[in-house]
């Protein structure tokens, strides 16, 4: 067996594959930043993730929200109040139970996220196109089957009405 090659399970296999998979990710991490450059100086990638959040699910309450995004009901208070500033955010009283607030995104943030979405799906095509369609198809086999490994959703369509740049936020809101 040639030097480069290991029986397929081997340790050496998964840390291959790993090592592959951590440089793919830097890739599309250093994608995902380049998608964000344009909004960067309005919003940090936290606040992108919540308008992601907000993007997906519709009008939400904020502990809902602090926690889909991992983060504490303060903590998620200030971003929001951020996002309000800044005209991508709004709130409204729930009309279900009018003690409650719910935050939304106003029609700047809906641009804002299918903004980023749009350049992010762009360079990901450039990038795929320089592959020859057997490097494609394997690619999608292989993503395909480390993604349901994961228990990752499949990443919405480019006609989705509803832009997702972040596959990631899918997972979170179940979908």
């Amino acid at each position: 067996m040639p030097e480069h090659e290991t029986p397929a399970g081997s340790m050496d296999d998964v840390d291959a594959v790993t090592q592959a998979v951590l440089t793919a990710s830097r890739l599309l991490v250093a994608v995902s930043a380049r998608s964000l450059a344009e909004v960067e100086e309005r919003v940090t990638l936290p606040q992108v993730r919540m308008l992601v959040v907000l993007s997906t699910r519709g009008a939400t309450k904020l502990v809902t929200l602090a926690d889909l995004l991992q983060v504490a009901p303060s903590t998620a208070m200030r971003m929001v109040d951020r996002l309000i500033a800044a005209g991508l955010a709004d709130r409204q009283t729930n009309p279900d139970n009018r003690r409650e607030t719910l935050l939304r995104l106003t029609d700047e943030g809906r641009l804002t996220v299918a903004d980023v979405t749009a350049r992010r799906r762009a360079e990901i095509a450039t990038i795929v196109e320089r592959l020859a369609p057997k490097q494609r198809a394997a690619l999608i086999e292989a993503l395909t089957a480390f993604n349901e490994a994961g228990g990752e959703p499949l990443a919405p369509a480019t006609d989705d009405p509803e832009p997702h740049p972040f596959g990631w936020v899918d997972a979170v809101v179940g979908g």
